[in-house]
């Protein structure tokens, strides 16, 4: 079977389909793939591994007549149109859970880094400009005891909670049902979305991006905010309106915010770039080397089960199988 690899990954999920006698063609360029090679890479493959950044629809899955299976190389799947591959009985896979902790860790380096003013005080001293302690200097906040808000009690939500607990948080979650494990994991509580909004030092991002959720945080949700409140987003750039988060942020309507994903990626909003109480990272929640491996290895699985007719480890439509 040939299987199409939209931009170059992890070795150890590739050497799995090769070793099962795949034909594996994978696209050199480390960069998103122009429509046309894409539409061109689908044709005649049996098997994708696609990128968040590949839209995947319906013309996709004309021109890739021959798929059986699309595997997302992410956990998130809002550039594939599932019911157009469902009713074309194609299989559409991502992968869950491995990115967890690695979404996790960074969701947290980034609270820290904008607490306290981590990317302000490194650029400092690489400048030269340091001219040593002060007491007043690079003041930011203090993050132990505070008050923790999770927008979304998935896996990753979950994760970000439990290690607010190591810094004596109180946390408060908002999603569309109650959450148990969370609850018993970290005490949390689940709250309307007003309520944590106002009662929340740092917030969390860690829901899926959806038409519900597309500017879920805009300028009423800022506004309603503290003004010492801090704003992390891993989860999808869209989630936030960015015209409204430079404007709270440069009028200091919130204290700070971390990102890792924004809502034209990979533009970000010149506004952000001005702003020095605002820490900027490329989509990096993921981007651990173990991480990467093990997503590489799941998309392979996802495939091999699919041409083996077994369940994959993560079918998101299997009444297609």
């Amino acid at each position: 079977m040939r299987v199409f690899v939209t931009r170059p990954i992890p070795e150890p999920g590739l050497a799995k389909l090769r070793e099962a006698g795949h034909d594996v063609r994978v696209a050199p360029q480390d960069r998103k793939l122009d429509r046309a090679a894409l539409l061109e890479g689908l044709a005649g493959a049996e098997a994708a591994i696609t990128m968040l950044d590949d839209r995947i629809d319906a013309e996709a899955f004309d021109a890739g007549r021959g798929l059986r299976v699309v595997t997302n190389f992410a956990v998130g799947y809002n550039n594939i149109d599932v019911a157009a591959a469902t009713a074309r009985r194609i299989a559409v896979g991502n992968t869950p859970g491995v990115l967890t902790d690695a979404t996790a860790d960074l969701a947290w380096a980034l609270l820290l880094a904008a607490a306290r003013r981590l990317g302000e005080g490194e650029a400092l001293v690489r400048a030269g400009q340091w001219e040593g302690w002060g007491p007043l200097q690079l003041l930011g906040w203090q993050v132990a005891g505070k008050t923790l808000g999770i927008v979304g009690a998935g896996r990753i939500g979950r994760a970000v909670a439990r290690r607010g607990k190591g810094f004596d948080m109180r946390v408060l979650y908002y999603g569309r049902r109650d959450c148990p494990e969370i609850e018993r994991e970290t005490g949390a509580r689940r709250v309307t979305l007003d309520e944590l909004l106002a009662e929340t030092d740092f917030l969390s991002l860690n829901c899926p991006l959806t038409p519900e959720t597309h500017h879920l945080i805009g300028a009423p949700q800022l506004a309603a905010m503290k003004p010492t409140a801090i704003l992390v987003n891993t989860a999808r750039g869209p989630v936030v309106d960015e015209e409204a988060l430079v404007e709270a942020l440069k009028t200091g309507r919130i204290a700070a915010a971390g990102l890792d994903v924004y809502e034209k990626e990979p533009v970000v909003h010149p506004g952000l770039m001005d702003l020095k109480n605002v820490v900027l990272l490329p989509h990096v929640g993921s981007g651990t080397t173990e991480t990467r491996a093990v997503m590489s290895v799941m998309c392979a699985d996802n495939i091999l089960a699919v041409f083996e007719k077994r369940q994959p480890p993560s079918v998101l439509n299997p009444e297609v199988l």
